[in-house]
């Protein structure tokens, strides 16, 4: 657990002031999906389901996010 602490601090830290937008845009990545594992661990610990379909749309969302910004960051715009 405790190694999970320390990448989520240096994954945050890289998020707020990363160098170049694709390593901000990583460092947000990952960080959703520890939140996603640690989610469904929890869910599995706690014997809540309800967790789970909470953890499926956030995926979709984080990975919809990350085409969006790579269509923005390739053409400069979001238009069709």
């Amino acid at each position: 657990m405790f190694i999970y602490v320390i990448a989520i601090l240096l994954l945050s830290i890289i998020a707020l002031k990363g160098p170049t937008i694709g390593d901000q845009v990583l460092a947000i990545d990952v960080l959703t999906y520890i939140s996603l594992v640690l989610f469904t661990l929890l869910s599995i610990y706690l014997k809540q389901p309800l967790l789970i379909v909470l953890v499926i749309p956030l995926a979709l969302w984080v990975y919809s996010l990350d085409i969006y910004i790579a269509k923005y960051l390739e053409r400069g715009d979001l238009g069709a």
